[in-house]
């Protein structure tokens, strides 16, 4: 099949940046993976994502903009319109050999049970801003259909497997606000699903706590000590039980058990939280995998990584230690299922979101 060269977009659940990634692919089994980069969201546009976030709450209707979504969506716009138009310059990509921009935008309410995902954007408008066909939209169509819509990312994960001749079983270990894996077994289809909170309750503890971003490097952690009372409780959340496919919504899990316990006792908690429940995680994939690998920006942390490591049935490396990009994941995959759209390729699986079968998702948006 024919390689094109794609663009991807990600703005995370962490809210702290629009990543952008360069491959040529195929859509299938060819990837060439290229540049990536971050640009940083300032602290008036998180503080407006996180007012999104509070605002989509209470939505039913998935195109309603009310309040303060209708300017978080032009802001979401702008910057990833921005971005694009920086990582050209600094790459020097003529924007003419671009075939396609993948375009995930903001998720602010994700309730698939309820058959409603939300993410901000305007895909029609970044088409015409920068003037190259954009796929966007990528879940609604999976939750339409009855799937959970999350995560889209595992058959790139495959693809990458594949060609690094990892025939598994493997699996592939994504933390960002929420944790999601994804376990692989050669050319089997991948089983996947969030496994429970990634860096967003840490996060959201630092920034209410100390009016910071996150727990940089898992520094503040480092300095606790786990309440083992109140990471039991945590883990008793009900969704943890639940057989996959599942997924989560970024505001799914609470502070309120560590607000009495100080800061640093209360991120090493937290951090152990998104740790064992990785682990408990993996007693719903078919066997123990030989090998984990980890990706998302939850391997900064070094906090996390210990955590991870004491409490995995098996060793665990970094994506970058692949010569996978831990940081650009998403955002490459965005591209690759861009690609795949552009190709009426499917991009979501009984096995990943649990619609009944393979299914092509995603809006394409052509500059006028």
């Amino acid at each position: 099949m024919s390689m094109l060269r794609a663009i991807g977009l990600m703005s995370g659940s962490s809210m702290d940046a629009v990543d952008v990634a360069f491959i040529e692919t195929d859509g299938d089994t060819k990837i060439v993976a290229g540049a990536t980069r971050s640009f940083g969201y300032t602290a008036e546009d998180r503080a407006l994502l996180r007012a999104a976030h509070n605002e989509a709450a209470t939505l039913t209707d998935r195109a309603a903009r009310p309040g303060v979504l209708a300017a978080a969506e032009a802001m979401v716009t702008r910057r990833h319109g921005a971005a694009v138009e920086g990582f050209l310059a600094a790459e020097g990509l003529q924007r003419d050999s671009i075939d396609v921009v993948g375009f995930h935008g903001q998720t602010v309410l994700h309730r698939p049970g309820a058959a409603l995902t939300v993410q901000i954007g305007d895909g029609a408008a970044l088409a015409h801003k920068l003037k190259l066909p954009v796929v966007h939209d990528f879940r609604a169509a999976d939750v339409a259909a009855g799937g959970q819509g999350a995560p889209l990312v595992p058959i790139y994960h495959k693809a990458l497997a594949l060609a690094a001749g990892l025939t598994g079983p493997i699996v592939v270990l994504n933390v960002g606000g929420v944790a999601n894996l994804t376990f692989l077994n050669g050319d089997e289809d991948p089983l996947a699903f969030d496994t429970g909170p990634g860096n967003a309750l840490i996060d959201d503890l630092m920034f209410r706590r100390q009016g910071v971003a996150m727990d940089e490097g898992g520094i503040v952690a480092g300095q606790g000590k786990i309440d083992f009372m109140a990471l039991a409780d945590l883990l008793a959340h009900p969704y943890f039980d639940l057989a996959p496919p599942k997924s989560l919504d970024r505001n799914a899990f609470s502070l309120a058990r560590v607000d009495d316990l100080k800061l640093a006792d209360a991120a090493a908690t937290l951090t152990a939280f998104t740790a064992q429940s990785v682990a408990n995680a993996l007693t719903h994939v078919p066997e123990v995998p030989k090998l984990a690998i980890l990706c998302g920006g939850g391997a900064h942390n070094l906090a996390l990584r210990w955590e991870l490591m004491q409490r995995l049935p098996c060793g665990m490396v970094l994506a970058d230690s692949l010569r996978w990009s831990a940081d650009g994941m998403e955002a490459q995959a965005f591209a690759y299922l861009a690609v795949r759209r552009l190709k009426d390729m499917p991009i979501s699986f009984p096995t990943t979101t649990g619609v009944k079968a393979p299914l092509q998702g995603g809006c394409v948006a052509a500059p006028e």
